[in-house]
Parts: C-alpha cells; sequence; structure tokens
C-alpha cells in the first residue's frame, strides 16, 4: 500500500540569532525561504509519485472487493494530495507575503510571530495569542 502520510518540512537547523539582528533580517528570510522552498519541493515530489502510483497500480480486478480496496487506497491517497495542494497554495502565498515585506507579522494585532513559532509553523500568520482567541472563539460557536 502506497504511503498517504502527509509530507512534513524537511528537518533544517533553527536559525542562530546574530547580536543586535533586526527581526525579519535577510539572513532570517533567506532562511525561512529555504524552508519553505525545500517544503514545498517535497510536497510537489509526492505529487509526482501519486501521479506515477495511480498509472501503474491502476487495475481493472475481477474481484469487487478487490477493486473496492484499490478504489478506497486511491481516494485515501487523493484525500491526502488535497491536502497538500492547499498547503502548497499556502507556501506559495507564504513566499508573497516574504515579498512584500508582511511575513513574520500577525496579520490580526501586527506583532512579531517569533522566529521559534515560524520555524515550528512556516506558514503561520497569527501570534500564538490572536492564534488561540480564534480557537477559543471558534470552540464557542462551532459549541453551540
Amino acid at each position: 500500500m502506497a504511503n498517504t502520510a502527509p509530507v512534513e518540512h524537511t528537518a533544517f537547523k533553527p536559525y542562530k540569532e546574530k547580536k543586535g539582528e533586526e527581526y525579519m533580517s535577510e539572513g532570517q528570510l533567506q532562511h525561512f525561504t529555504d524552508i519553505l522552498q525545500a517544503w514545498k519541493a517535497e510536497l510537489m515530489t509526492e505529487v509526482d509519485r501519486t501521479v506515477d502510483h495511480m498509472k501503474d497500480e491502476a487495475a481493472n480486478f475481477p474481484d469487487p472487493a478487490d477493486r473496492a480496496t484499490q478504489e478506497e487506497e486511491f481516494s485515501l491517497e487523493l484525500r491526502t494530495r488535497d491536502r497538500e495542494r492547499k498547503l502548497i497554495k499556502k507556501i506559495d502565498d507564504t513566499l508573497t507575503l516574504m515579498s512584500n515585506g508582511e511575513y513574520g507579522y500577525c496579520e490580526t494585532c501586527g506583532v512579531e510571530i517569533g522566529l521559534r513559532r515560524m520555524e515550528a509553523r512556516p506558514t503561520a500568520t497569527q501570534c500564538i495569542d490572536c492564534k488561540s482567541l480564534d480557537e477559543i472563539k471558534e470552540k464557542q460557536t462551532r459549541g453551540k
């Protein structure tokens, strides 16, 4: 059976800040650009692998159980790739934020998101406080 686990971004060395370095300096932006581009390349490789796998494995099984198993496997793989396609879009949007000089700042309150949070989630658009508040609000509205 094919590997349908989501692809996590590539292992990297945490950014070492230089004394007096400004937040989202050229070095930091390059660090995050490298992370995002490597992550996107991994995801694109998975897309290609899925297409090849589905071409190679596509068969018209005479047994309905075998056919159903294959269809379920393909369905699961396609759902995973769809989530990854959305992540690729989010990575592209994040790279656009970088080129606009808006990367690393909370879209809600404008504060610095922070290097460690950005390394943990390079596509983050909110600081931890605003994200937590959004999640609490979402729970409250869904709970009613």
